[in-house]
C-alpha cells in the first residue's frame, strides 16, 4: 500500500504593517500635486527669459551659463559653449495646430499652455505658499511626532562606507529588501528623504524669495547668501530639476518593489511586507 503525501503546512498570510501615518500620506500627495503645478507654471515664467546667468545681474546681451533658444530654422540647448541641437522638442517647436513656436518648453509642459506670463506668475505663486505651508507642518509633524527619529535617523552603524557600499550595489542590482527589511528605510532612502525635505524644498523655497524684489527689500541677507538674484534664480532651476530626477527615480523604485502594494500603502497606511526568497530560490 501507497504511504499517503506528507501533510502541506498552510501557508500563513502576508504580514502587514502600518507603515506611513496620515501626516505622511495628506503631505506626500499634496506635494505631489503641488509640486507638478510649480514645475509647469515654472517652465512658463522660464519661457519669458529661457536664460540663466551668475551673479547679480542678467540680460540678453550678458553671457548666459545656460540657454534654451532658436534660430530661424533649429532649436538648441547651450551649456557654456556646447550647443545641442533640440529642434522638436526645445526651443523650436509645432503645436497642436501645426505652427512653429519658439518658446524654450512646449505647450503642453507649461501652465497655462498658452504664452501667458502674468497667469503662470499667479500659479507659480499661489501653490509656493501651499509648498512653503504645507512643509513647514510637515517638518514641526516630524521633529514632535517622531518620524524623524523612526524612519529617517541615520544610525552610526550605517554610516559606514561599507554599509552604504552595499546599499548602493543592492540597488545596482535590483536586490531590494524583503521581509521585515523592507519595512525599514536604507540608507539611500533615508539620506534621499532627507536630502529632499530639509536641503532641496528649503532652497526652493528660499531661491524663490530671493527673486522676489519686496522680499530683497525685507530680507537683503538673502542676496548675500545666494550671490545675487540671478545666481537665485539658477540655483532654483537646478534645484527643481534636481526634483524632477529624484521623482524618476523614486517612480522608477516603486514600480520595482511593486506599485499596487506602495501605493495602497501611500493611500491606506498599510504595507504588505514581500516575503523572503527561499534559499536556494
Amino acid at each position: 500500500m501507497a504511504e499517503p503525501d506528507p501533510p502541506v503546512a498552510a501557508s500563513s498570510p502576508p504580514a502587514r504593517i502600518y507603515r506611513h501615518r496620515l501626516p505622511t500620506r495628506a503631505w506626500h500627495w499634496v506635494n505631489a500635486v503641488t509640486l507638478l503645478i510649480l514645475l509647469m507654471s515654472g517652465l512658463m515664467i522660464f519661457n519669458a527669459h529661457p536664460r540663466l546667468y551668475w551673479g547679480q545681474y542678467g540680460a540678453n546681451l550678458d553671457h548666459a551659463w545656460f540657454a534654451i533658444g532658436a534660430t530661424p530654422d533649429t532649436g538648441y540647448i547651450r551649456f557654456g559653449e556646447t550647443r545641442i541641437e533640440t529642434t522638436g522638442v526645445l526651443g523650436r517647436w509645432t503645436d497642436g495646430q501645426g505652427a512653429e513656436q519658439t518658446w524654450a518648453f512646449p505647450g503642453w509642459a507649461t501652465i497655462p499652455t498658452t504664452y501667458d506670463l502674468a497667469s503662470g506668475r499667479r500659479w507659480h505663486l499661489f501653490f509656493a505658499w501651499v509648498l512653503s505651508i504645507s512643509l513647514s507642518l510637515y517638518m514641526v509633524w516630524s521633529l514632535i511626532g517622531g518620524h524623524i527619529r523612526r524612519n529617517l535617523h541615520v544610525r552610526r552603524a550605517e554610516w559606514s562606507p561599507r554599509h552604504i557600499w552595499q546599499d548602493i550595489k543592492d540597488h545596482a542590482r535590483l536586490r531590494l529588501p524583503r521581509g521585515q527589511a523592507a519595512a525599514r528605510y536604507g540608507i539611500l532612502q533615508k539620506l534621499s528623504y532627507i536630502g529632499v525635505i530639509f536641503v532641496l524644498l528649503p532652497l526652493m523655497i528660499l531661491t524663490g524669495l530671493t527673486m522676489s524684489p519686496g522680499m530683497d527689500a525685507a530680507w537683503p541677507w538673502l542676496l548675500d547668501v545666494f550671490g545675487g538674484r540671478q545666481s537665485a534664480r539658477s540655483i532654483h532651476f537646478i534645484a527643481a530639476w534636481t526634483l524632477v530626477l529624484f521623482f524618476l527615480v523614486h517612480i522608477a523604485m516603486v514600480f520595482l518593489a511593486g506599485p499596487l502594494n506602495e501605493v495602497r500603502s501611500m493611500v491606506s497606511g498599510w504595507f504588505t511586507l514581500p516575503p523572503e526568497k527561499e534559499d536556494g530560490a
